[in-house]
């Protein structure tokens, strides 16, 4: 952005803040006279055809204003990626939500996605808390019926997995019992390669109860995000640009389809820090399905143990300082929570 002067970064970032308030293009005469701008309708429109030739706005038609590419757009969020916050009346409330629910992750990922999707005025996303490192903590084994069983598996960071296995024969609770608390003992703290190196060590019951183990383990580690929690469908489906439009439907599916969703996460959000903020512009020529839209994401929870991913979705003309103040606030306040629970 260096080749630009100081008025021309200035007309950008306004005719950008009154595209996403009016959904309309943005001329010359209505920038001077909104933002009492002390140079003439005929100089702004001037430095707007720069821009326009720079690629950061584009006219839709001869006689139209102008509106932002992803360009422009690009070059505005990177102004606020620095420097969006919440108000603090706004943070305290949130504060308060979650200091009145129980501590229960699911209550807390269905009220951090409500919160996300009013407060952005788009569509939220928040993946529940999920292990980096799959390492077993506790085994617990039940009978249930006949030759069947329960194996519960605790990962370590608290995530729980539940399993009903078909056994070659009946085996009764007691041996049962023994057999989980051995497997704890040898196996805990151990990741999926270092548990079948200990498979020399086990026999009959325990090499069974252990094939079931490592193959929840592969599946925990091959998937990217936890169960899913979405709000604010009704948000996106309102905004100017998509009402009675196919693309809405398209992006919102994106955030329905795991292989659509896993594919973003782990091209995006995984590769990134704790706490760190990410806006993809126009799907960035990866995401079809994305092209009208923007979605910000941030990781949240305790790096190397458990963590998550929150977001929003929302048309190319969303409010980034909204959308970006929210969800850093919400990464920061979920990870706070895990971290606490982890110790508890």
């Amino acid at each position: 952005m260096d080749h630009l002067t100081d008025r021309q970064k200035v007309l950008l970032t306004l005719t950008i803040h009154e595209y996403i308030r009016s959904a309309s293009p943005v001329g010359s005469q209505a920038l001077v006279h909104r933002y009492n701008l002390d140079i003439s309708s005929a100089t702004v429109r001037n430095e707007l055809a720069e821009l326009t030739e720079l690629g950061y706005l584009r006219q839709p038609h001869t006689s139209a204003g102008r509106e932002p590419t992803e360009s422009g757009y690009r070059y505005f969020v990177s102004q606020l990626l620095n420097e969006s916050e919440l108000p603090d009346t706004t943070r305290r409330m949130i504060n308060h939500q979650f200091y009145q629910s129980r501590s229960d992750v699911e209550e807390w990922m269905r009220l951090a996605a409500s919160v996300l999707a009013h407060q952005s005025r788009g569509a939220s996303l928040v993946t529940a808390p999920h292990a980096e490192q799959v390492r077993l903590k506790h085994l617990e084994l039940i009978a249930t019926r006949g030759r069947q069983i329960l194996m519960v598996l605790v990962i370590a960071g608290g995530e729980v997995h539940q399993r009903l296995l078909t056994l070659s024969e009946r085996v009764p609770q007691e041996k049962l019992s023994i057999t989980a608390d051995r497997l704890t003992r040898l196996l805990q703290s151990k990741d999926a390669v270092e548990v079948r190196a200990m498979r020399s060590q086990l026999q009959d019951l325990e090499l069974d109860i252990t094939a079931f183990i490592l193959q929840t383990m592969d599946q925990i580690h091959s998937a990217a995000a936890g169960e899913v929690y979405i709000d604010g469908f009704t948000n996106v489906l309102a905004e100017p640009e998509f009402a009675g439009s196919a693309d809405a439907r398209r992006a919102l599916r994106l955030l329905e389809e795991r292989p659509m969703l896993q594919d973003l996460l782990e091209r995006t959000i995984l590769t990134g820090s704790v706490g760190g903020v990410q806006v993809i512009i126009g799907g960035e020529g990866t995401w079809d399905e994305l092209k009208q839209c923007s979605i910000v994401l941030a990781r949240y929870g305790a790096p190397g143990l458990v963590t998550g991913t929150l977001g929003v979705l929302g048309p190319m003309r969303m409010p980034y300082g909204r959308a970006i103040s929210t969800v850093r606030f919400m990464a920061g306040l979920l990870s706070d929570l895990v971290v606490e629970s982890l110790g508890e």
